[in-house]
């Protein structure tokens, strides 16, 4: 994974940027919606909002207990946060890097960036990845000539591939873009989190983790709700 990418951290900060929410409301929405490349969670989740908030580009808001249900506080991105989300959002949808898992994501939370910069971020995508795959040729074609086994050539041949499939995918999703068959206005509207079921009597990820969570050193609040007793499912 490219250093510095914390794939967690960044799908709060882009879930925040649709409205305020609450950790439990965002869990629900990153395994119904399938994002595989958010792992361990619901801890992950948790000490993503915990250093967040630390950072101070997400701050709580509100905090509420309804009946026998653990308490829960809703999050809110800052001025810093939004920046933050914007600034990285566009570097990995520009930057060809080694892992693609990091594309991947950005793929998944391209509508929290307006859909002109998407546009604009993907175009120099492609034309690195143009340049990838030119190169490569290049370089297949002087190693063939000077008598290198194919075998030891297979290695770059999967590269270009590679390389290859994704400049196509782009090239096909500029075009989606651009004719207006993927479109949003601005960045990703509210609706997109209204389908879920607030009112859902499931219980909170966090309490079965919370038994098993390490004191966070927390002072005062923050460490008494990060500290609330589990109950059995």
């Amino acid at each position: 994974m490219a250093r510095g990418v914390d794939l967690v951290r960044l799908t709060v900060l882009a879930l925040l940027s649709v409205r305020p929410s609450h950790p439990y409301e965002m869990h629900r929405f990153v395994v119904d919606t399938h994002k595989d490349y958010v792992t361990g969670l619901p801890r992950s989740l948790y000490h993503a909002v915990d250093r967040l908030v630390r950072d101070e580009l997400i701050a709580a808001v509100q905090t509420s207990r309804e009946g026998r249900r653990p308490e829960r506080t809703v999050y809110e991105l800052t001025d810093e946060g939004r920046a933050e989300l914007a600034t990285r959002l566009r570097r990995l949808l520009e930057q060809v890097g080694p892992d693609s898992l990091t594309f991947t994501a950005a793929i998944s939370l391209m509508g929290c960036l307006p859909k002109a910069e998407v546009e604009r971020a993907l175009r120099v995508r492609a034309a690195t990845l143009e340049g990838r795959v030119v190169a490569a040729d290049a370089n297949l074609k002087g190693l063939t000539e000077s008598g290198l086994p194919p075998l030891l050539l297979l290695e770059l041949e999967c590269e270009r591939a590679l390389r290859a499939a994704e400049l196509g995918w782009v090239r096909g999703l500029l075009v989606r873009l651009e004719s207006g068959e993927i479109t949003w206005t601005g960045s990703l509207n509210r609706e997109l989190l209204g389908w879920i079921d607030e009112d859902d009597e499931s219980p909170h990820p966090r309490e079965e983790q919370e038994k098993h969570r390490e004191p966070s050193g927390l002072p005062g609040d923050d460490a008494a709700r990060l500290n609330t007793p589990g109950s059995s499912r």
